[in-house]
């Protein structure tokens, strides 16, 4: 078993790894202006590199269709800023519930996943809901009266025997937004006296077979109207006690006001449970008529100033966050007031869209430091400059680094990276020259810095100065 020191498999290793959360949590400060905060949940690769996960949910149907994806989509998520996916498991496919059986087929499906993100550079984490049960009982599966949650365990199982060798599997969100419907417990029961020991039991059961994986844990989501501080989550107020788990909360706040009270109450939960936050879904869902209105309630702006407000947050938060769905809309959910909605990122009608939400999708595909070699202390995007800051500490013998830039759909007018005083380099998208030296310095080294466009990223090989505070910012324009 491995400590409270977590590790994260590396960008650029296919060997066994893991991943290490360094985090002293403290105070959690939100302000509205682009002022930099202290990092409090550093996740690192073998190497040590500190790494920002972002990425979106993929989808293995979409309610009665199928959805198959290619190597071009993952291409596309990859330009758009993903080192991660989250892949929605089926209960239906995986158990032995009476309707239920272990499809083979549906196991190579999620093979082909796991292989066309591991070609990509994408970490997989794996989701378990309870889709394709008819007769699953939330009520049932906590009372367990007849075996529910040995079932359910076994369903687990088939994934991690069958991954549990993979290093680019990073790891298992055991259940997928917990409810309580019709039982007459209070939130804060069901929580202390089923969901943690199902936890409990699933973590050891899953350490047993490979304990470098980690195990994402959620709290219970709340009946229809029910709300604690404007969140449908319960917050958890015990620890679980085991090793490995990252806390995956969601958010789908639609109200700008809720989203800071939201955060500070997931570092509380975090520190309690001694695990690092990475958000396992957020995006509040666009609403039909969204596509097609600019202003007033539920137009693009309002999304775009919503999204823009949570994304920031993260950001100064330091944490990564998965992006719902990686896919068209082929049909819409009906179940919000405002009217049909969906998840999806792409509004044409297939069963993985091109066309995107761009109100949404250039908030989601922002610049971000991905993989540094050192310690980052603060990043943040602001989006109406659109510029970069990343505060750092070099550390050149942890290998090298990964910024996301996003320059097609950021900086088609060509950008300029500041690495301290002394070096200064610049993308001319006339040009074929990947990144051009404009001002340097007797320590710098203009070729450690490699422009990928097919990845939309820069490498850096190595920073100017090693064991030292770097600030790299990158803005618009050539020569800026």
């Amino acid at each position: 078993m491995i400590d409270s020191s977590y590790y994260l498999p590396a960008d650029d290793s296919m060997g066994r790894s893991m991943f290490r959360h360094l985090a002293t949590v403290a105070v959690f400060l939100v302000l509205v202006s682009p002022v930099f905060s202290q990092n409090k949940h550093a996740l690192r690769d073998q190497s040590g590199r500190h790494v920002i996960p972002r990425g979106y949910v993929v989808n293995t149907n979409d309610g009665p269709y199928e959805v198959t994806f290619d190597a071009d989509d993952y291409k596309r998520m990859v330009r758009m800023g993903a080192n991660f996916q989250v892949i929605r498991l089926e209960l239906g496919k995986l158990s032995k519930y009476p309707e239920c059986s272990v499809d083979e087929v549906y196991l190579r499906k999620l093979d082909d996943l796991v292989r066309l993100g591991r070609n990509h550079g994408i970490k997989t984490v794996f989701k378990m809901t309870v889709y394709g049960v008819d007769s699953f009982s939330w009520p049932e599966f906590w009372q367990n009266q007849n075996n529910e949650q040995g079932i359910y365990l076994d369903a687990w199982k088939v994934i991690w025997d069958r991954y549990q060798n993979d290093s680019s599997v990073y790891g298992y969100d055991l259940v997928n937004e917990p409810r309580k419907l019709e039982m007459n417990i209070s939130y804060d029961d069901l929580t202390n006296d089923y969901l943690i020991p199902v936890y409990q039991r699933l973590i050891d059961e899953g350490n047993a077979i490979n304990d470098t994986k980690m195990f994402l844990v959620q709290s219970i989501f709340q009946n229809k109207g029910d709300k604690t501080n404007g969140s449908q989550y319960t917050e958890m107020k015990k620890p679980i006690g085991r090793d490995n788990i990252v806390f995956s909360p969601h958010i789908y706040q639609s109200k700008i006001e809720d989203v800071e009270p939201t955060l500070d109450r997931f570092e509380k939960e975090s520190k309690l449970l001694d695990a690092p936050v990475f958000v396992g879904e957020w995006g509040f869902p666009t609403i039909e008529s969204t596509d097609t209105t600019m202003t007033g309630d539920w137009g693009q702006l309002q999304f775009q100033k919503l999204y823009i407000h949570t994304a920031e947050a993260f950001d100064r938060m330091g944490i990564g966050a998965i992006k719902a769905w990686f896919l068209g809309t082929r049909r819409m959910q009906d179940f919000l007031t405002p009217g049909r909605s969906t998840w999806a990122i792409f509004s044409d009608d297939q069963e993985v869209g091109t066309v995107e939400r761009k109100y949404i999708t250039d908030i989601i595909a922002r610049p971000f430091p991905m993989t540094i070699a050192g310690e980052i202390d603060s990043f943040f995007f602001d989006h109406a400059t659109r510029s970069l800051d990343v505060h750092l500490r070099s550390d050149n013998s942890k290998g090298a680094s990964r910024i996301f830039v996003g320059a097609d759909r950021h900086y088609p007018d060509g950008f300029s990276v500041h690495c301290n005083d002394g070096l200064t380099l610049c993308h001319n998208p006339l040009s074929t020259v990947g990144l051009e030296p404009f001002k340097t310095d007797a320590s710098s080294n203009p070729a450690d810095f490699i422009w990928d466009s097919a990845t939309q990223q820069i490498i850096v090989l190595a920073w100017p100065t090693d064991q030292a505070k770097i600030h790299l910012r990158i803005v618009p324009g050539i020569n800026n």
